[in-house]
């Protein structure tokens, strides 16, 4: 069986689509949410009667907020005002390399230094039902959203969901070309659910000015698959193009990025693998896991591992036939933990479609693990964890502190509570306190390099006194010339063939 491309685009809201595609059931979709109700709702019941327990175990493991080293010669910024005269339960920590950046956040984002108040005996101080809350539960959402096709250099589809508010007719309007508004793409996890956390930021970023994209990876979220081909963990390929065609699309708007729990790691590897010249002014992670070939192989806790499991097997049901074109489905479909059917999707040789050297556990994560270029990491980056998330795991192991003690763009904002993509709080307004935080990050961050953009031309001209007019037209074609490409952009698309219009 192969797959045809034969589909069509609307323009309703997320759960309104509709594609006409081999391999899409209509009915597969339907089950695939009358299974996350059902699981949420198990998952409620057994957290209710397990809460008193969890809470006398919980509350002593977490009792602290997790700094870094105070014999590392490295010392880190920390927000000290929030721990005078209230309990550690409500810190938040601001971990990371002392420079003139950190400052500035630490003066002018107000979200960093705000503690998150939660009472003890509220039911946010489980991580457990922070996480659910945060993935499942329902949200009548005002934004609906446009999607666009994007066809690969190798004729696979992503699609990129654009967020608006209004009528169907008004959409366009809000993606033109004309618009000086800031992008804001959106990385959601990698199994493709679409989380209330991700809706709400959506939300957030329209209400701030943005426009918001949701970045849709092959055959997830309704997306067609057109190619016998899913993409890795940490390949940056398919992100990179779809970053590329956001720029033309919107070649006057600044560009930020924006992750969600495993959809860190691909982001991560893309700002490594293009260094300066991946196109985002700032980004930031929520709930990122850092060290993922440790977590395939460990697993999150039981309730969460079977859920994640259930739910990808349950999506790849879908294209179980022309899969067995480069998979043994039997072994997927028969696998009892996320490293098995990591791979089984992954790791073979020998079979029609297969990428060369790909046979290796190890040798899989080292293309896709997404620390290997971090260092070439050429934008600020901010990391939203909690120290008690019961999907990445224990900090200590997890977290890695020298990262952000050691690299000035990585900053780690560290909560005692949260769960995973939760950070719910007793007093939340329309905006949640990671989403504030976030969008507080990239406005100083943009507001500190342009300030720093300004001294040094007036440093310079000051200098060079009556040879101003000769610094200015060297400033031209110096200072800002364009980031360099390895690739010419319209070598890689044909726009004629782009289901984008």
């Amino acid at each position: 069986m192969s797959f045809g491309r034969v589909f069509k685009q609307t323009s309703e809201a997320f759960g309104g689509r509709q594609f006409i595609c081999a391999g899409f059931s209509t009915a597969a979709s339907e089950a695939v949410q009358m299974l996350e109700w059902v699981g949420a709702a198990c998952f409620m019941v057994l957290m209710a009667i397990l809460w008193p327990v969890v809470k006398c175990l919980g509350a002593e493991s977490h009792s602290t907020l997790l700094l870094p080293r105070r014999d590392s010669k490295r010392s880190a910024e920390r927000c000290d005002s929030k721990l005078d005269g209230q309990g550690v339960s409500d810190a938040v920590a601001l971990i990371c390399k002392p420079s003139a950046l950190a400052n500035y956040l630490l003066k002018h984002c107000m979200s960093f230094c705000k503690s998150l108040s939660i009472p003890k005996w509220n039911w946010r101080m489980s991580s457990s039902l922070q996480t659910v809350f945060g993935a499942l539960w329902p949200f009548e959402c005002p934004v609906h959203f446009i999607r666009d096709h994007l066809q690969l250099s190798d004729d696979g589809l992503v699609a990129l969901d654009w967020a608006v508010v209004g009528a169907a007719h008004h959409k366009r309007r809000r993606t033109s070309s004309n618009s000086t508004s800031p992008v804001l793409l959106i990385i959601p996890n990698s199994f493709g659910k679409i989380t209330r956390n991700v809706l709400k930021l959506c939300e957030a970023a329209l209400s701030h000015g943005y426009l918001p994209v949701i970045f849709n990876r092959r055959s997830q979220n309704g997306t067609p698959l057109c190619t016998v081909k899913l993409q890795q963990f940490g390949d940056p390929t398919d992100l990179r193009e779809a970053v590329r065609y956001i720029r033309y699309r919107q070649p006057a708007g600044q560009i930020y990025a924006v992750s969600e729990s495993t959809g860190s790691g691909l982001l991560l590897s893309y700002l490594g693998e293009c260094g300066s010249s991946s196109y985002v002014t700032a980004a930031a992670c929520l709930s990122p896991i850092f060290r993922c070939q440790s977590w395939f192989e460990s697993g999150p806790t039981w309730p969460f591992h079977w859920a994640l499991l259930l739910y990808q097997k349950i999506c790849l049901s879908r294209y179980k036939t022309v899969l067995g074109e480069l998979v043994h489905t039997d072994n997927l479909f028969s696998s009892c933990t996320l490293k098995a059917m990591e791979e089984a999707l992954f790791c073979h040789s020998g079979l029609k479609g297969a990428t060369e050297g790909a046979g290796s556990w190890e040798a899989y994560w080292e293309r896709n693990d997404p620390l290997r270029d971090i260092d070439e990491v050429a934008i600020p980056v901010l990391c939203v964890c909690s120290q008690d998330d019961p999907v990445r795991g224990e900090p200590q192991p997890t977290l890695p502190l020298e990262l952000f003690e050691s690299n000035p763009h990585f900053f780690l904002l560290l909560t005692a509570h949260g769960g995973h993509c939760g950070f719910s709080t007793s007093d939340e307004g329309p905006i949640v306190w990671s989403h504030q935080a976030v969008l507080e990050f990239f406005r100083a961050t943009t507001d500190f390099f342009a300030a720093e953009e300004r001294a040094k031309l007036a440093a310079r001209r000051r200098g060079l006194g009556g040879a101003g007019k000769t610094f200015r037209h060297r400033s031209v074609s110096t200072c800002k010339r364009l980031p360099v490409c390895s690739h010419n952009i319209h070598a890689i698309y044909n726009w004629q063939r782009s289901y984008t219009r």
